[in-house]
């Protein structure tokens, strides 16, 4: 037959080798800039969703729910019908929009530092990649301005060899 499904004895039977079926990767973790310009916004938020929705609605997402391209990844993920996920780098870390994501999280695994870090940080971006299918670095693709940042955790995915999709859109720009 010429379609991506075969007739037997009345049934259908896709074939997962053909068009139309849905990627295999489910678990999806985001590290990205926090300090976004306010016209990136909708740009980053647009992307993120585009990377996503091929795997709507059953896939994992996993964040730390920082400000900026985490908490933008997290409401997509939970709008496209996924399932939060949440890495706590510290006991004193968030603010309203923080826990607002948090509060609707199936998971949250807590970090046992005290305070935000880099230490903290680079803790958390360790848990996100071995945890993940696929990485979404949400990066200008500037070096690392130190430990626990957003290219750090793109080289450490890259070292791990998990995938990784780099999301910067044109006319996109940091604060």
């Amino acid at each position: 037959m010429s379609s991506d499904t075969d007739r037997r004895q009345g049934a259908r039977v896709r074939h997962p080798h053909r068009r139309h079926h849905r990627p295999t990767l489910t678990r999806i973790a985001v590290t990205g800039h926090r300090d976004l310009a306010r016209d990136t916004v909708s740009l980053v938020d647009a992307e993120v969703r585009d990377v996503l929705r091929p795997y709507a609605p059953g896939f994992v997402g996993i964040s730390c729910l920082a400000g900026g391209a985490d908490q933008i990844f997290a409401a997509a993920v939970l709008d496209l019908g996924g399932v939060l996920e949440a890495i706590v780098p510290a006991r004193d870390y968030g603010e309203a929009s923080f826990h607002a994501l948090l509060r609707r999280a199936r998971e949250v695994r807590r970090l046992p530092f005290d305070t935000p870090s880099p230490h903290a940080y680079a803790a958390a971006n360790e848990l996100l990649i071995e945890s993940a299918d696929l990485l979404i670095a949400v990066w200008d693709g500037f070096p690392a301005r130190g430990l626990g940042g957003t290219a750090e955790a793109v080289e450490a995915a890259t070292r791990r060899r998990t995938p990784v999709r780099v999301i910067w859109p044109p006319g996109a720009a940091r604060a």
